[in-house]
């Protein structure tokens, strides 16, 4: 799955340091699980328990994680939307990403100087949500003068997009993004079609001090930061950057013993790489034994033949059916053999929607 979530933020709210932590810079690639595909792009594995426990019951000669990527997003100041700045650059490349990661500063730091000159959480998210707006409204109003002439016609396409501008229009003018509004159906189609950038979802991450990692709620600005999150429906994910830059040079039995001393459980980075995968409605499925027990990224909704494509073209082409049993199943019953004597096992056609966790065998012939 092409899909990537792009990281957005001021300057000095720990933007590069997080994406630091994400790409691992200057770490060996064969050493760690993280990788750097271009300067702004780094790909990180998904964490996920499951592959472990089902390597355990059905022995492979390998594990290997499902993959998500983030694009680290040119530096954004007021005026973006008129291209000041990098703002050209910027709005360009969240066209090009489908998701955001907005990393808001949720720290007190006198030898990092706030671009506003304050630590003002709401403040900081309101200058890039508007600037996005802004950019949105530019697009709307362009296309609106076309769109309200031809639907003087009567033409039933364009009344129907007129109907849907003239509903936008005014949320964007009080810097209220798309997403928040509500649309039928059809209405999304239309929506969809005009590519606005505050039609994507949005992860908040509060980038935190490292003495707030035990107890993130006991930070004022993650509140803050929690708040107007609740506004939009968007989750909030804490996570001190720098300690997680650090966390990413250890190993694994090095890092486990940093997150006990700090008091939890999973590293902020782990936490993030799993609601950056769930905003996007990504989910898992595996292929279990042999040279490899691998975990694959598919869309939530997806039918069998196409969950088939992403391991190659030619099972989708040829696909016959699916023999599929659930993750859950299986660690209930403990093996393959056990979970086929439950009547668990199932052979599922092509119109079976893939669930998350489902361990599929596909039949195909080309």
């Amino acid at each position: 799955m092409a899909l990537t979530a792009g990281i957005v933020g001021l300057p000095n709210v720990g933007k590069s340091t997080l994406f630091n932590a994400i790409t691992k810079a200057g770490a060996e690639m064969a050493n760690y699980p993280f990788a750097t595909i271009d300067p702004n792009v780094g790909m990180v594995e998904v964490p996920d328990a499951r592959l472990a426990r089902i390597d355990e019951l059905i022995p492979a000669k390998k594990i290997i994680h499902t993959t998500f990527e983030f694009t680290d997003i040119a530096g954004i100041v007021k005026g973006a939307s008129k291209g000041e700045g990098l703002g050209n650059k910027f709005l360009e490349n969240i066209r090009q990403v489908d998701a955001i990661v907005h990393v808001v500063r949720a720290f007190d730091d006198d030898e990092i100087t706030s671009v506003t000159g304050v630590v003002d959480p709401l403040d900081d998210i309101e200058t890039i949500n508007l600037e996005l707006a802004l950019a949105d409204l530019d697009s709307v109003n362009k296309r609106y003068a076309k769109v309200e002439k031809i639907a003087r016609t009567k033409d039933k396409e364009a009344l129907a997009e007129f109907a849907v501008l003239k509903k936008i229009r005014p949320a964007l003018e009080e810097g209220q993004p798309v997403r928040t509004l509500d649309f039928t159906e059809d209405e999304q189609k239309i929506v969809k079609g005009l590519f606005l950038l505050t039609t994507k979802p949005v992860l908040y991450v509060a980038n935190i001090a490292e003495d707030d990692m035990a107890d993130p709620e006991s930070c004022q600005y993650v509140r803050v930061i929690e708040d107007y999150a609740a506004k939009e429906d968007a989750e909030v994910i804490a996570v001190s950057a720098r300690t997680e830059e650090e966390i990413a040079e250890l190993d694994d039995a090095d890092k486990a013993d940093f997150l006990e001393a700090e008091g939890v459980s999973e590293s902020g980075l782990d936490k993030l790489i799993k609601a950056s995968y769930q905003l996007l409605g990504l989910a898992t499925f595996f292929t279990a034994g042999g040279k490899e027990t691998r975990a694959w990224t598919f869309k939530r909704g997806m039918k069998a033949p196409q969950v088939a494509g992403v391991i190659h073209s030619d099972f989708e082409r040829g696909f016959i059916r699916a023999e599929t049993m659930s993750f859950a199943d299986l660690d209930q019953y403990g093996s393959v053999a056990a979970v086929r004597e439950a009547g668990r096992l199932r052979s599922e056609g092509k119109e079976y929607q893939v669930q998350d966790g489902d361990i599929i065998e596909f039949r195909f012939n080309v």
